[in-house]
């Protein structure tokens, strides 16, 4: 895999886990404040389209994965 897909599956992994332990409804509930995880990682991809600068992409980078697809 490429850095922009990892990229996309961690940060939905992320949201979709934050969205559990944070919504009242959810069997995992814990506790609200889990939702503001999932403000963060919409407001990094929101930064980042428009920047081109992503945490995660350097550090995947620092980690070896191609930045182009295979």
């Amino acid at each position: 895999m490429n850095t922009e897909r990892l990229i996309r599956v961690f940060a939905g992994a992320v949201v979709l886990a934050s969205l559990a332990l944070g919504v009242s409804a959810s069997p995992l509930f814990v506790s609200v404040h889990w939702l503001w995880l999932t403000a963060f990682v919409g407001l990094n991809l929101f930064q980042s389209g428009f920047t081109g600068f992503c945490p995660l992409e350097m550090i995947l980078l620092r980690l070896g994965v191609s930045k182009n697809a295979a």
